[in-house]
Formats: structure tokens, sequence, C-alpha cells
């Protein structure tokens, strides 16, 4: 079964009680989405899953469903992007993002990057 019509007109794909982590990148030095970025999702130390982004800077699936509350970490490989694209960044390397998750609740967590800053965010 589907959710159905969102508050904004748009309609959900996704089957009633399925919660999901996803995420994109953004590569706001050159006002593109950020290509081949690799992430690590873990949990207590523990991997639970590994992607790498698509030429939307999405990853082709969520990188967690119907998860456990409790503190996550996402790891974005940020210093090989930029160096596989010749791009100097003495400053970042791996951006750690974690977040609490309660179970329950879909989650978006969208990075903004470039080689010298980050931005995130709870999106929709």
């Amino acid at each position: 079964m589907l959710v159905g019509q969102l508050a904004s007109g748009a309609f959900s794909a996704t089957p009633r009680g399925m919660t999901k982590l996803t995420t994109h990148v953004l590569d706001t030095s050159a006002g593109v989405p950020a290509a081949g970025v690799k992430i690590f999702l873990q949990k207590d130390g523990q991997c639970l899953a590994q992607t790498c982004t698509n030429q939307d800077g999405r990853c082709d699936h969520p990188l967690l469903e119907n998860f456990a509350s409790g503190t996550y970490e996402l790891m974005f490989m940020i210093g090989e992007y930029f160096d596989a694209r010749g791009i100097d960044s003495p400053f970042l390397r791996e951006i750690i993002i974690r977040c609490d998750l309660t179970a329950g609740q879909s989650y978006h967590v969208p990075l903004l990057t470039s080689p010298w800053a980050y931005s995130t965010y709870r999106g929709s």
C-alpha cells in the first residue's frame, strides 16, 4: 500500500510503515551534484552500509530502512572526491555526520560541500 498524497501535493511511493535514511551530496564549489562520493553508514562502530553517489549526487537506494532508534554516523569520503577531480582539498578529508534517528521516522540528510567547508540539515 502507498502512503498517498503528502501535504505538498506529491505522492509518496514508500509503503506504509517503511522508514528510511537517504542522503545526497552537492559540490557547492562547482555548483554540481557530487558524483562518486563514497559513503559509509555506521552504528556503534559497525559498518551497516557503504555506497557511492550516482551522477545526480544521490544514492541509488536508501542507506537504511526500518531501523531502530539510535545514534548513527554517515561518513563521506570527500577528500577522495576532490582528489579525483584534481582539486586540492587540504582541509577536509572525511566528513562525519553523527545524528540521532528515531524509529518510525524517515530522514534525508543532504551534504553541501566544497574543499573548505560543508553544511548539512534534515531535509524531507
